[in-house]
């Protein structure tokens, strides 16, 4: 397996001080990462397709592989709720991943159901919908030697037992799981038992740590979010929080998958230095 990292990591310092796409993607090859996902770069006034190019240019010029394209989706609620037209704007998403390069995109079922409409509007009711969206999405992306994939993440779709259920609805070879291994605490989910259900459908793979407190404890403050089930989460440095992910790794490892491992930084400390940090903590398991 090789790491790579997200460009979501970075997002708190793009922009800022001339940290534009140029520095970014420097920065990454300076920290000894072998790969660069791309997730939410702000493209200002340049073509999007345009955009996509130079990314993949900077990105050859330093060596390094774009090894997925991350983008947000909804087939129960975007695009009005015309799920054709929300199908055919992830289809212009896979035109973009393979102008960058990528062999990979990860796109959203959904953040769920809208409260206002009447039951019922269980995970059962709408995964024939959602697996009909990604169906469509996969047979166009096959075409184009894109994998497509679903990650554990929007609490709605997050449990390792609805996707496991989503990706064998869609039933398609080119379609499988993004694995992030800290997402599964917004759900209140074991990371260990859930990456041994999701395992055997692996596509990509995000190393996420997080600092979690119990829900029966008084509110930590700033920079803590809830999780689904009311405990207290902080994105960490890789290493550092309580995800184990020493463990996680050695299942993924024991699957058999050889890709690539994003890591994806959401914590409070400097991006550069928590990205590096995750990276030397990786490497002693990869």
């Amino acid at each position: 397996m090789k790491i790579s990292v997200s460009s979501y990591s970075y997002l708190s310092i793009f922009g800022k001080n001339g940290f534009d796409i140029y520095k970014l993607v420097k920065t990454v090859k300076e920290q000894g990462f072998n790969g660069f996902e791309v997730a939410h770069i702000p493209n200002g006034d340049v073509e999007i397709f345009e955009f996509c190019g130079l990314i993949k240019k900077l990105c050859g010029d330093e060596g390094l592989e774009i090894p997925n394209y991350c983008i947000g989706s909804d087939f129960l609620n975007g695009s009005d709720g015309d799920i054709e037209k929300e199908i055919a704007m992830v289809k212009q998403n896979v035109d973009l991943a393979e102008a960058l390069g990528a062999k990979c995109i990860r796109h959203d079922a959904t953040y769920g159901v809208k409260k206002e409409i009447p039951p019922p509007r269980g995970f059962d009711d709408v995964v024939d919908r959602l697996a009909y969206g990604y169906r469509e999405v996969t047979v166009y992306a096959e075409k184009k030697n894109i994998a497509t994939s679903i990650e554990n993440h929007g609490y709605f779709v997050q449990d390792s037992v609805r996707v496991e259920k989503l990706i064998n609805k869609v039933g398609h070879k080119n379609f499988g799981a993004l694995i992030d291994i800290g997402n599964f605490m917004c759900a209140d989910e074991n990371p260990v038992y859930a990456i041994g259900v999701l395992a055997p459908y692996i596509k990509h793979v995000h190393a996420k740590d997080f600092h979690v407190k119990s829900g029966m404890l008084p509110n930590p403050g700033e920079g803590f979010f809830k999780s689904r089930g009311g405990n207290y989460l902080r994105g960490a440095i890789v290493g550092h929080g309580n995800v184990p992910v020493d463990q996680c790794i050695n299942i993924i490892k024991s699957s058999g998958y050889d890709g690539y491992i994003s890591i994806e930084f959401e914590g409070l400390e400097d991006p550069i230095k928590g990205t590096s940090i995750g990276l030397q903590y990786l490497k002693k398991f990869i």
